[in-house]
């Protein structure tokens, strides 16, 4: 028989329990927290720098043939229609490839696609080189807009997906000064290389001209960002999303080492919030992970249906309008720039003529009646006269980069002061008020000045406009709805290359009115937005 003990269990159970009680454990750290405590250093700056490179390929690919149909004018038999196609067909690929990217990007994630896409798109924009006809030309430019548009949308949230609060916001603008600086570089090259007399042969297809060697090195900023991105882990705030914490806290701490050169294991926080809540959630990722079909696309589209919830759809429907006639007003005038730059110059080069002033809308008729005989002569014995494009019309498209270098300077500067909603409203507003007086200008130089305001301000407030969305939509329909953002914006551009060359035949006032009322009504809708940096996450 077991003696009964002196002393109550009870009391016994209750010490051993109280003396062997752990510590409390810290609480999880959602992303904000965690990022936040990585600092920001190193890191960021030599993220930011591999993204230089990815904003040219991605301003080259939409750009460099704006440069080169003045100068292939004779060499492709090209019209005016033809020029507007050629310029837009590469947005008609991005349209149409907007939503599966978006698609890709959330469910694969960022990293990898960001490397494929490049690194096809190189393949692409060498193929262009290649090309001999006007229809080759709009295949591969058609193809290399649609591999392209994954890799932009994907750019945003990876470099946004590595910043505090904070940051976030002038990481855009950092990405519109990255944009401003491939703006004038991209000028500077064609001026270098385009005036050449290079002619090479290859083989008796393939023959290889300046301009033609112009779009092949335009193709290695591509080729550099998909060989970059190697280095560069997943964006930590997509594997959160995806329940793969163990994998974000590692790259949490990388960045931690990296920005602050201390032990990864220095690093403050042990554990992360579960944003997939249940054991359900997690067992569904890992399906959808491996399920990759027809019907996991379809299924998986479906994520975008919260955006036609009554919270979100307003917001949604709201944003893709901006972003409409935000960039169908900006990319038609960026892209006809050096077009309209190259008509400026070939009339000034000519003698004077009584019978024509020398307003814009007068230069803009001469060389359009001058495009039309150059069509007519094909076939017949008369001679395709080449526009002269001087070195004028490169520096006044160096000065329009510049001007919008200092501009998203001073943006940066002033944005978390005044607010994205505000520069988006006044910006738009003084945009459309240059778009409208190009009409009235006299000279080249009242061109530039005018066109350089409404590209800088266009472009400001564009990119503004995706850190507006970075803040407004979850972390889960984030990368979807700038797809869907840029795919609309992208739809403007299609439509307005498309109309302005028949605009400028049909009179000079139509496509000037064009570009100023978009803008007008761009700035309107900005009104609506909500105040502050409202966010769903």
């Amino acid at each position: 028989m077991v003696p009964k003990p002196n002393f109550p269990i009870i009391a016994v159970i209750g010490v051993i329990n109280e003396d062997s009680k752990p510590p409390d454990k810290p609480a999880a750290a959602d992303f904000e927290t965690a990022i936040s405590a990585t600092g920001h250093g190193l890191f960021h700056y030599l993220l930011l720098l591999a993204g230089l490179p990815c904003c040219a390929a991605t301003l080259f690919e939409t750009s460099t043939l704006s440069y080169v149909l003045p100068s292939a004018d004779c060499d492709l038999h090209l019209t005016l229609t033809d020029k507007g196609i050629l310029n837009g067909v590469t947005y008609a690929g991005m349209i149409i490839s907007a939503i599966p990217w978006g698609y890709l990007s959330d469910k694969l994630g960022r990293r990898k696609l960001l490397i494929y896409g490049y690194l096809l798109d190189a393949l692409c924009v060498f193929m262009c080189a290649l090309s001999q006809n006007v229809w080759t030309l709009i295949f591969f430019k058609f193809l290399g807009g649609f591999i392209t548009c994954g890799p932009f949308a994907v750019l945003m949230s990876y470099l946004s997906e590595f910043h505090g609060t904070d940051h976030r916001s002038r990481v855009m603008m950092v990405i519109g000064m990255f944009f401003s600086l491939a703006t004038i570089s991209l000028p500077a090259l064609a001026w270098f290389v385009i005036p050449k007399s290079w002619s090479f042969q290859m083989g008796s297809l393939v023959s290889l001209k300046s301009w033609q060697i112009f779009l092949a090195i335009c193709g290695f900023p591509s080729f550099i960002s998909g060989i970059a991105m190697i280095f560069f882990p997943e964006s930590p705030k997509f594997l959160m999303s995806q329940g793969r914490n163990e994998e974000a806290l590692r790259v949490f701490q990388t960045i931690f080492r990296i920005n602050t050169g201390r032990s990864a294991a220095d690093y403050p926080i042990t554990d992360l919030v579960r944003e997939l809540d249940t054991k359900k959630d997690a067992e569904t990722a890992k399906i959808d992970k491996k399920a990759f079909g027809a019907f996991s696309f379809v299924k998986n589209i479906c994520q975008s249906i919260p955006l036609l919830q009554e919270t979100l759809l307003k917001k949604c429907v709201l944003v893709l309008s901006i972003q409409f006639c935000a960039l169908l007003g900006l990319n038609t005038v960026r892209l006809w720039l050096p077009q309209l730059f190259s008509m400026v110059s070939d009339f000034e080069s000519m003698p004077p003529l009584d019978d024509i002033d020398s307003d814009l809308c007068s230069m803009l008729s001469y060389s359009v009646n001058k495009s039309i005989t150059n069509v007519q002569s094909i076939g017949t014995n008369n001679t395709c006269i080449p526009n002269v494009v001087n070195s004028t019309t490169y520096v006044n498209t160096i000065i329009v980069g510049c001007v919008g270098l200092v501009g998203y300077l001073i943006a940066g500067a002033l944005i978390n002061a005044v607010g994205c909603k505000n520069i988006l409203i006044y910006g738009l507003c003084v945009s459309g008020c240059c778009g409208i007086g190009l009409f009235w200008a006299r000279n080249s130089m009242t061109t530039v000045a005018l066109s350089s305001l409404y590209t800088t301000i266009g472009s400001i407030s564009s990119t503004a406009l995706i850190g507006i969305v970075v803040n407004l939509f979850p972390t889960s329909l984030r990368t979807m709805t700038i797809s869907l953002v840029m795919m609309f914006g992208r739809f403007g551009a299609l439509i307005g290359n498309v109309v302005f060359p028949y605009l400028l035949q049909t009179g000079c006032l139509p496509p000037f009115l064009l570009i100023g009322l978009v803008e007008f009504a761009c700035s309107f809708l900005c009104t609506l937005l909500p105040k502050g940096n409202e966010s769903l996450q």
